[in-house]
C-alpha cells in the first residue's frame, strides 16, 4: 500500500535526507535518498536533491510506494535475443512484458526471463533489477540491453549517464505535427495532482526530445524520436504537452480503436561494447500490431 506523509521542517540547516530518515519511521536515510532522487519526496512542492539544506517551515511531502517482492524467481519465458557476447545481451522486448517486478506485476517480467536464461546472474547482482541498466515501459516494444556482470554494468551505466548511447523510437501521434523537425525542451517531474503520472512542471528535471516526421498518414504523424535525456515517460509526456499525444496512450492521451497499447517502439539502439570499445548499432522492425495499426488508419 502506498503511504503518504506531509509535515513542516522544524529545524534549519539540516540535510533533507537525514531529516526525513530521522523523522519518518518507515524510512532509512538510504531509502529516503532513493525516494528524493526519484521525485517521491518534494520540498515546497518541488523536486530537490538529497543534500538540500532545510529551512524552518519548509513543507515536505513524502510518497512511499509499495515495495516490490523481495525474491526473484527464474522463469522460462521466451526471449528474442538479437545479440549476445560475454558481457551483455540485446533483447527485442515484446509489448506487455514489464522490465522488472513492481507493484501490479510481481513476476513474469523481463528480469524473471533473464534469470531463467542466465541462472548465475542473480549471484552477481545486488538489487531486484539484475542486469538492467535502462528500461522500457511495459507496453513499449523494442530494444533493450541487459548486462551480465558488474564491470559491464558500470561501463554501460556510464555511457547512459554521459548520453553517448544512441536511442531512436518510432512513434505515431494524432494530428499533423509541424514543423517536421524540432526539439521539445520542458522540465519533467511528478504530476503534483497525480503522483502515479509524470508531467511538464515548472521546476523539474531537464528533459530534451528530438523528433522528425517520417510521413503523414491521414490525420496522423509517424515520427522518429531521439530522447536526449532519459526521464520517466519522457516521450509520452513531451508529445502530450505539445498537443500531439501518442496513439493508444490511455495515460497521457486517448485510447485508440486500432491498438490495445501505445504506439511506441524502441527501433534503434547504439552503444560501445564494454569489451572492445567498438561502436555497435542494432535495429528492430515494427511489430505486427503496430504495422496493422498503420494499415487500418490509412
Amino acid at each position: 500500500m502506498t503511504k503518504e506523509y506531509s509535515f513542516l521542517a522544524d529545524i534549519s540547516g539540516a540535510r533533507l535526507d537525514k531529516f526525513v530518515g530521522d523523522r519518518c519511521p518507515d524510512l532509512s536515510r538510504t531509502h529516503a535518498q532513493q525516494l528524493i532522487t526519484g521525485g517521491f519526496i518534494t520540498v515546497n512542492g518541488r523536486p530537490v536533491k538529497p543534500s538540500l539544506k532545510l529551512n524552518i517551515g519548509d513543507k515536505i511531502d513524502i510518497t512511499i510506494p509499495p515495495e516490490p517482492p523481495g525474491r526473484l524467481t527464474p522463469e522460462d519465458i521466451p526471449l528474442h535475443i538479437i545479440y549476445e557476447d560475454a558481457d551483455l545481451l540485446v533483447v527485442d522486448k515484446p509489448a506487455g512484458l514489464a522490465v522488472h517486478p513492481a507493484p501490479g506485476h510481481p513476476a513474469h517480467t523481463l528480469v524473471n526471463a533473464i534469470l531463467g536464461y542466465l541462472p548465475g546472474l542473480a549471484e552477481d547482482a545486488d538489487s531486484l533489477r539484475p542486469g538492467i541498466v535502462h528500461r522500457l515501459d511495459k507496453d513499449t516494444s523494442g530494444l533493450i540491453v541487459v548486462v551480465k556482470n558488474r564491470q559491464a554494468q558500470a561501463n554501460l551505466s556510464e555511457q547512459f549517464k554521459s548520453r553517448s548511447v544512441s536511442k531512436s523510437y518510432l512513434v505515431l501521434v494524432k494530428g499533423k505535427l509541424t514543423p517536421e523537425k524540432g526539439i521539445i525542451e520542458a522540465d519533467i517531474g511528478r504530476d503534483p495532482h497525480n503522483r502515479q503520472r509524470m508531467a511538464v512542471v515548472a521546476v523539474g528535471r531537464e528533459a530534451r526530445t528530438e523528433y522528425r516526421v517520417v510521413r503523414y498518414i491521414g490525420n496522423y504523424s509517424l515520427l522518429v524520436i531521439k530522447p536526449e535525456t532519459g526521464r520517466t515517460h519522457q516521450i509520452r509526456v513531451h508529445l502530450a504537452a505539445i498537443g500531439f499525444p501518442v496513439v493508444g496512450d490511455a495515460t497521457y492521451g486517448l485510447k485508440s480503436p486500432h491498438l490495445s497499447r501505445q504506439f511506441l517502439h524502441a527501433s534503434r539502439l547504439g552503444f560501445h561494447l564494454p569489451s572492445t570499445g567498438e561502436y555497435v548499432e542494432f535495429e528492430s522492425p515494427l511489430p505486427p500490431d503496430l504495422e496493422q495499426a498503420l494499415i487500418e488508419i490509412q
